[in-house]
């Protein structure tokens, strides 16, 4: 019975994770198989291996392996990663929580706190205006200070690092990864705005004498 229960927990935690907190937010379908397969996968595997002496071990190295097997087949976000890694740990805590006596509250906490946490930390309010982007400018600068000053013209934001990935002397152009936080552009950063003089009053023919 414990067993049931924690893979119970496991099948909620990780319907709210990948459908309730990943999929709103990121929209990729193909990732929403390939987290609910990981953790499926790894908690019947770590079900199966949890009454073996050897169980905890293996089920550590088949979090390794799997870890390198999906890393390395396609290109992930950060954010994304996270969540595959969430999914993993889900399926552990599953499939392995119930060596111990009363692990039903211990092991469904834990598998809240993962939720809570990927829900807490990638959350569209948390740190909103910054932004990382790699950028191809239309010009070769070899002046970074002149370089921050036109990226942040461009984007209108105040840029925190940035970092010159190619300088094109032949093409004219410059890739940086830019690390920037848009609108915290103080007044002092912005480009004085030329005033054009205008004229007051009524023009009579002797001022264009």
């Amino acid at each position: 019975m414990p067993q049931l229960v924690l893979i119970a927990a496991d099948l909620v935690a990780i319907g709210v994770l990948v459908l309730g907190v990943y999929f709103p937010r990121h929209r990729r379908r193909d990732l929403v198989a390939a987290y609910l397969g990981v953790n499926v996968g790894v908690l019947a595997v770590s079900t199966a291996l949890s009454s073996s002496t050897v169980g905890v071990g293996l089920g550590l190295g088949l979090f390794g392996v799997l870890s390198i097997i999906r890393l390395r087949s396609t290109e992930l976000a950060q954010s994304e990663v996270a969540f595959y890694f969430a999914a993993l740990a889900l399926g552990l805590l599953g499939g392995l929580g119930a060596g111990t006596t009363g692990a039903e509250v211990l092991v469904a906490g834990l598998m809240a706190l993962v939720v809570g946490v990927m829900w807490a930390g990638g959350h569209p309010r948390l740190m909103r205006r910054y932004r990382q982007q790699q950028v191809v400018v239309d010009r070769a600068f070899t002046d970074e200070a002149a370089l921050v000053a036109h990226l942040e013209g461009l984007f209108d934001a105040r840029v925190h690092q940035v970092t010159v990935q190619r300088v094109d002397l032949v093409d004219d152009t410059t890739t940086v990864d830019v690390r920037l936080e848009l609108g915290a552009r103080t007044a002092a950063h912005r480009p004085a705005v030329p005033v054009e003089p205008q004229m007051t009053g009524q023009l009579h023919r002797s001022d264009l004498r």
